[in-house]
């Protein structure tokens, strides 16, 4: 199985956590094509780095690749909206005939398919763009219980935030009050590292868009059972 991933131009983590996710995979392959994101707020200017022209000519490069789904591994659907994904993917489909998926989506689809109604949420963006999702996750029937962010601008510097600074954030936010999940949305951050940790001691389900990103690619490629993805998903 090959797996098609557009990436933001300036995101780090992503590649190598994927990687690292796959490795006792070896049957699954990631192929990785970037177009320019370099800073993450709710301006025009950054609005215009998600127009579906340069984000279709990389689907079409992956698509040379013979990739069985393609996956928007960014999660600018979060704050623009989910509708604006899904015309997305259908886009990028009509363009290449290859299913498409994104991490917004596959996030969506992950929480619904465990049942999760409560979460908190933890990324590194600013607080305009932190209200827009919540605003988008409660039109989806989501209730966010508590959140955590750092007030970053990004893109890059989303990366420099080490595992233990994400693990703490997500700690807090899952402490602050009961819930069922706490959401790391931001596929340049480094939520994966604590995941675990914050399961086991905490009792809530973990969410991490960098492995809902994979788990999503997955379930479009049509190609693994339902535990396999589980096992994907969840880190176990």
């Amino acid at each position: 199985m090959r797996l098609g991933f557009l990436t933001p131009s300036s995101n780090t983590v992503l590649e190598p956590a994927i990687a690292e996710l796959l490795r006792d995979a070896p049957g699954i392959t990631a192929h990785f094509a970037r177009f320019r994101v370099l800073a993450i707020n709710l301006g025009a200017t950054a609005n215009q780095q998600f127009d579906t022209g340069p984000v279709l000519a990389a689907a079409e490069l992956l698509a040379d690749a013979k990739v069985d789904s393609i996956c928007w591994a960014g999660t600018s659907g979060s704050w623009l909206g989910f509708a604006q994904d899904e015309a997305l993917c259908a886009a990028i489909t009509e363009r290449t005939g290859i299913p498409a998926t994104t991490a917004t989506l596959a996030l969506r689809d992950a929480l619904r398919l465990a049942g999760v109604r409560k979460l908190a949420l933890v990324t590194p963006y600013l607080d305009e763009v932190q209200r827009a999702i919540m605003a988008n996750l409660t039109r989806e029937g989501f209730e966010v219980t508590a959140e955590r962010h750092l007030e970053d601008p990004g893109n890059y510097s989303f990366a420099l935030h080490d595992a233990q600074t994400v693990g703490a954030l997500m700690e807090a936010a899952v402490t602050e009050r009961p819930t069922e999940a706490v959401v790391i949305h931001c596929t340049n951050f480094r939520g994966l590292p604590a995941s675990l940790d914050v399961e086991t001691r905490l009792g809530a389900l973990v969410v991490d868009s960098v492995a809902a990103s994979l788990w999503g690619g997955i379930r479009a490629a049509g190609g693994a059972q339902p535990r396999r993805e589980e096992r994907l998903f969840f880190l176990a």
